[in-house]
């Protein structure tokens, strides 16, 4: 465990150290570190991505489920441009993945002021940029599930017209760390996954349109997207799945499991 956490330290720090304040400058710094966060990635996780159609060009949303301190680590490897995260203010003070978050110009989210960050997710669209986020708000239930959807994601699709590519995580939540870190003067547990299966289904865009107005229809868009995230979730799920029946299972007909 010790080893795993230095090789995350070392990993966030390294990426942590392409800073720049311009957006010109951060994009360079981004396909500089990119070959870096790849070999991390790969070595500490047994990464399986799988993509249902090809992501569209130009703005698009990344919206998924959240079942760790570690999942901006990975989501950044889905597009193939930079992307921003939206993320609560509090893990911006986690030592180097704070620094790690500030400098990869990922969107802060101040508690009590939600609508800053919104504006700013907003205006990175408009821009052609992208924007990942996590509809739950939180990280997910550490028994499994999801969290009833927040709004914004949807009414971040219906302002702008950016399509939602949903995604959908599986890891083995008995490897899941609960790790405490000291944020200033209060003591704050980060869900850390440090190794093992990370699966990511990767769903066909959703396009929304209408009114941010109506409440009943940004609350159904919601709850949409979390239900096509959920669908994913399985998908995931089903591929670890089917890979640790093989590894366990040389001979797939003889123990009358199916050759996958």
């Amino acid at each position: 465990m010790k080893s795993s956490c230095l090789q995350i330290e070392r990993y966030a720090q390294a990426i942590a150290k392409s800073s720049a304040s311009s957006p010109t400058m951060r994009n360079l710094l981004y396909w500089a570190a990119k070959p870096l966060a790849d070999v991390g990635s790969w070595a500490l996780f047994d990464l399986d991505i799988e993509y249902h159609a090809a992501l569209p060009a130009g703005p698009k949303i990344i919206a998924s489920n959240h079942p760790s301190t570690t999942d901006p680590f990975l989501m950044a490897k889905l597009a193939a441009e930079p992307l921003s995260l939206v993320i609560e203010e509090r893990l911006f003070k986690v030592p180097v993945l704070g620094r790690y978050l500030e400098n990869a110009g990922h969107i802060r989210v101040i508690d009590g002021n939600g609508r800053l960050a919104y504006e700013e997710a907003r205006q990175t669209l408009l821009d052609g940029g992208v924007v990942g986020i996590y509809p739950e708000g939180s990280i997910s239930p550490l028994e499994g599930g999801l969290h009833p959807p927040r709004s914004g994601t949807a009414r971040l699709a219906l302002e702008t017209g950016a399509p939602i590519i949903p995604v959908g995580i599986h890891l083995d939540r008995e490897r899941l760390k609960l790790i405490e870190t000291k944020i200033e003067d209060e003591i704050a547990v980060g869900t850390w996954y440090l190794s093992g299966p990370y699966a990511m289904t990767v769903g066909r865009p959703l396009v929304f349109k209408g009114s941010v107005e109506n409440r009943d229809w940004v609350q159904n868009a919601a709850e949409q997207i979390m239900e096509r995230i959920a669908g994913l979730i399985e998908a995931s799920e089903e591929r670890v799945l089917n890979k640790r029946l093989r590894l366990f299972s040389p001979n797939p007909s003889r123990s009358g499991l199916l050759p996958f």
